[in-house]
């Protein structure tokens, strides 16, 4: 098997850093034919993570969502327990049981955690997508609001993937917070 070459970059950082790049050419292109920019680029940058943490509407779809899914988490742990206890109960009744017994005792078993591990895997899946469904609302309208404050700010370039390094004042996300929970 061959070694392969390390890359220079992370992928996540791929797209950003390909951004900066061309907004750098952009600058290097225009100054070459004489026109000069009227002032160098200006970016600014949100953390994406905190917005799903930070603002209002985040906090409030958690709590919803954990309400939400209250009633089948608890339903999950009961099922489980019983799942543990009837494991137990037939391991400690293995020995003495004739072998029609515990073939159907096995069988109970083996169903009802088939049964369980399902309806973990469907409840799993379910949070996961309403998780995203809320977050996708979030983004929507912190992208309506990071254009706001592009436009009050004269920012060229927004990103929010792939930052490894900015001057704090680049730092839009608390701004976009505090606009986000008015």
């Amino acid at each position: 098997m061959a070694a392969q070459r390390p890359r220079l970059y992370p992928r996540r950082l791929l797209p950003a850093a390909l951004l900066l790049l061309a907004a750098a050419l952009c600058c290097t292109a225009a100054r070459g034919q004489g026109l000069a920019p009227a002032r160098a680029p200006v970016i600014g940058f949100v953390v994406l993570d905190r917005l799903f943490v930070e603002t209002r509407a985040a906090r409030e779809a958690d709590i919803a969502i954990k309400a939400e899914f209250a009633a089948r988490a608890s339903a999950n742990l009961a099922l489980f327990a019983r799942l543990r206890r009837m494991t137990e109960q037939y391991l400690d009744d293995e020995q003495t049981l004739d072998e029609p017994e515990r073939t159907r005792r096995r069988r109970e078993v083996r169903d009802l955690e088939q049964e369980a591990e399902r309806k973990e895997v469907a409840y799993r899946d379910d949070l996961l997508h309403r998780t995203h469904v809320e977050r996708d609302r979030i983004v929507e309208r912190a992208s309506l609001a990071i254009a706001q404050i592009a436009r009050q700010d004269r920012l060229d370039v927004v990103l929010f993937r792939g930052v490894l390094w900015a001057r704090p004042g680049s730092d839009i996300t608390d701004k976009l917070i505090r606009l986000l929970d008015q």
